[in-house]
C-alpha cells in the first residue's frame, strides 16, 4: 500500500512564474512597444502643426501686396521648401528618439535585432504621425471646403458668382471672355455663364478648342460684349492661350512641390527611424 507524499515547504524557485523568466517571457512578447510608437507618433504631429504654423506666419509677413515691400514669390517659395524640409526632419527626429528611449528594455535580445527594432520603432513614429497628420489636414480642409459651399449656396447671385471664382480656378478667364465694352448693357446670366465655364474647361482638358466650341464661345462674346465676330474670335483665342499659359505655371508648381514634398517626407522617415536607434541606445545605457 502507497503512502500519499506529503507536501512540503513551497520555495521560490517553485513559485517562479514563467513571466518571471526574461527568455521566455520576450519569446512570448511583441516586438513593438504601441505605446512608445503612438506617444511619440503624437509629438511628431504636434511639433509638425506647430512647425507649420510658424512657418506660415513667417511666410505672410515676408509678403506683401504693394510691390517692391516684401519677398518675391520665388524667394518665398524657396524658403517655404526649406522650411518644410526641417519641419519634417525635427519632428520626426523628435518622435522616433521618444519611442525609442519609451520603449520596453529587451533583456535577452541579441544586438541586431534590437537595432532593428529601433530603428522599426522610429519608422513606425513617422507613419503613424502622418497618418494623424493628414486626418487633421483633411478635417480641416472638408470643414474649410463645407462652409464655402454652404455660404455659396444660401447666398444671393453676387455671393454664387464669388463662390464660383473661389471654387472654379477658370472664373477669371470667363469673366475675361464675355466682358463688356460699354455699348451693351451687362447681364447676369448664371446658366449662359456656367455653359462658356464648362466648355473652356473641357476645351483646356483637350488643349484645344473645338471648332464648334469656338464658334458658340464668339457668337457668346459678340452678343455679350458688343464685338464683331473677328474681334469675337480673337478675344477667344488670346484668353484660351492665357489660361492655357496659366495652367502649364500652376501644372510645373505642383509638380515641384510634390518633388519636394517627397524628398521632405523621405527626409523624415530616415531621421525617425535613426532618432529611433539613438534613444533606444541611451535608453539600453549603451555608448555609442
Amino acid at each position: 500500500m502507497h503512502q500519499s507524499a506529503i507536501p512540503g515547504p513551497v520555495t521560490d524557485r517553485q513559485t517562479t512564474t514563467l513571466a518571471e523568466i526574461p527568455g521566455k517571457s520576450e519569446a512570448y512578447s511583441s516586438g513593438v512597444s504601441w505605446a512608445a510608437v503612438i506617444g511619440g507618433a503624437f509629438v511628431s504631429a504636434s511639433l509638425a502643426l506647430i512647425l507649420l504654423a510658424l512657418g506660415t506666419g513667417l511666410g505672410l509677413s515676408s509678403v506683401s501686396p504693394w510691390s517692391n515691400l516684401g519677398a518675391a514669390a520665388s524667394t518665398v517659395g524657396k524658403g517655404a521648401i526649406v522650411w518644410l524640409i526641417l519641419t519634417q526632419i525635427m519632428a520626426s527626429a523628435l518622435g522616433g528618439y521618444l519611442a525609442g528611449r519609451l520603449r520596453t528594455k529587451w533583456v535577452n535580445v541579441h544586438t541586431d535585432e534590437v537595432y532593428f527594432r529601433d530603428t522599426a520603432h522610429g519608422f513606425l513614429v513617422w507613419a503613424v504621425g502622418m497618418v494623424i497628420t493628414a486626418a487633421f489636414l483633411a478635417s480641416a480642409a472638408s470643414s474649410f471646403a463645407g462652409g464655402a459651399a454652404q455660404r455659396s449656396s444660401t447666398g444671393t447671385t453676387a455671393s454664387t458668382g464669388s463662390g464660383e471664382a473661389t471654387l472654379n480656378p477658370n472664373a477669371y478667364f470667363v469673366d475675361t471672355l464675355l466682358r463688356s465694352n460699354g455699348s451693351v448693357a451687362d447681364r447676369n446670366d448664371v446658366a449662359e455663364r456656367g455653359e462658356v465655364s464648362r466648355t473652356f474647361t473641357h476645351a483646356l482638358s483637350q488643349g484645344a478648342i473645338p471648332a464648334a466650341d469656338r464658334t458658340y464661345l464668339a457668337q457668346v462674346v459678340s452678343a455679350r460684349a458688343g464685338l464683331n465676330e473677328t474681334d469675337a474670335e480673337k478675344r477667344v483665342s488670346d484668353v484660351f492661350e492665357e489660361a492655357q499659359r496659366s495652367a502649364d505655371v500652376t501644372r510645373k508648381a505642383l509638380a515641384h512641390f510634390s518633388l519636394w514634398l517627397f524628398v521632405a517626407l523621405l527626409s523624415g522617415a530616415f531621421c525617425a527611424s535613426y532618432a529611433g536607434t539613438i534613444g533606444g541606445r541611451q535608453r539600453d545605457h549603451v555608448m555609442s
